[in-house]
Parts: C-alpha cells; sequence; structure tokens
C-alpha cells in the first residue's frame, strides 16, 4: 500500500458523495464500502486504493503520512491540532454551517457565559477573537439540551437546516465559519508522489 496512493474518506451520511466524485474522476473501490464492515479496498486503480475512517480520523491519518490524500469536513479541520497537511480543494459538499445558538427567548445573561460544544478548540478561537471569556463545556451530543436544561447558555454547533434548533426552542445567532468537505493531502505525499496526486486535484477541479 506505500508504494501507491492511499485516500482517506470519512464514514457517515457524506461518504456516498465522496465516493461519487472519486467514480467521477474513475476511481472506484472494487466492493462497496457502506456495506462492508472492511476498512481498507482496493480499486478499479492498481495504484489507488481507499480508506473508510471516522471524521477526525481521516485528518489524523493523512498528517501522519499513512493515508496520502483524505476527504474530510472543514469542522474536522478547524479542531485539527496537528500539521503535516495542505488543504487545496474545497470539494463542495457536505455544507452546513458552524453556529452559534440560544435560546430564542434569552433570558438576561451573564458577562462570562457557558458554552456547549465539542468543537471546543474553534469555540475558544472565536469568543478570544471578540475578547469575551466563556466557559466550555464539552458535550458530544443532544446539544441543543444544554441552553433548555440551564446546563450552559448557548451552543456551538453545525447547523444544516435549523430545524433540529426550532423544534427545541433555539435560533442561530453568530456563524462561525462555513463548513464542507475539503480535500487534505499529506505535506510529504505532494512532493515524493507529485505528479499522481496533483492529477487527482486537477481531475477533481474539472468535475467540480
Amino acid at each position: 500500500m506505500a508504494a501507491g496512493l492511499t485516500i482517506a474518506l470519512t464514514k457517515g451520511r457524506v461518504l456516498a458523495e465522496e465516493l461519487r466524485l472519486l467514480a467521477a474522476i474513475g476511481i472506484e473501490p472494487e466492493e462497496d464500502p457502506a456495506s462492508s464492515r472492511k476498512l481498507v479496498f482496493s480499486t478499479n486503480q492498481d495504484d489507488v486504493s481507499i480508506m473508510v475512517l471516522r471524521g477526525m480520523d481521516v485528518a489524523t491519518y493523512v498528517s501522519h503520512g499513512i493515508a496520502d490524500i483524505g476527504m474530510s469536513g472543514k469542522d474536522v479541520l478547524l479542531e485539527f491540532e496537528g500539521s503535516s497537511l495542505y488543504e487545496p480543494l474545497d470539494l463542495k459538499i457536505g455544507r452546513c454551517q458552524l453556529m452559534v445558538a440560544g435560546l430564542a427567548e434569552e433570558p438576561a445573561l451573564p458577562a462570562r457565559m457557558r458554552i456547549a460544544t465539542k468543537f471546543t478548540h474553534t469555540a475558544k478561537r472565536f469568543y478570544a477573537a471578540q475578547g469575551r471569556q466563556v466557559d466550555i463545556i464539552k458535550l458530544y451530543g443532544a446539544m441543543e439540551l444544554a441552553p433548555v436544561t440551564g446546563l450552559a447558555h448557548r451552543i456551538v454547533d453545525l447547523v444544516e437546516t435549523g430545524n433540529t434548533l426550532k423544534a427545541n426552542g433555539l435560533v442561530a445567532m453568530e456563524l462561525i465559519e462555513e463548513i464542507s468537505t475539503r480535500l487534505i493531502v499529506n505535506e510529504s505525499a505532494y512532493k515524493t508522489k507529485s505528479a499522481r496526486i496533483k492529477s487527482i486535484i486537477g481531475a477533481l477541479e474539472g468535475v467540480l
């Protein structure tokens, strides 16, 4: 696998769109990753294999050079603390927004708010840039409950349609970042496998 090219894809809803993009440039796995328990797949290209990983793991595997190329959400990349990554292309899939949200009928808030989120590094940077001190509470799910129950005053979370916020009496308040899936490349691989990687980037640009 080391001699060829390894592409890391993200599990979940975006996987079908990632596979569609690869198919559009002539790269298709020999088995359907969505219906297999395997994590590594050979493809119709002798020199290309595919790994299917959890979101944050894509960036980690590419950063460490286990995968040469990856497709990862910008929300993950904002949180990722590693280096050795290039981000040459916005793939324009998996689009949503990273937002601050709070109760639609919000009571008076203290000067130092509690913010519930799984995007802790991004939230800290956002409020630090505004010169505001906040306490971050890390949650992994059911984010909308935090303001409703009083655990936190506001949340930082991904918003696609806003329907979940609305159903729980919350509204989006501040935009932190437009999110989409990005192509990422290991810095070392970009030099040692330059021609092949550039051909894939060029082909993807052509179909976007």
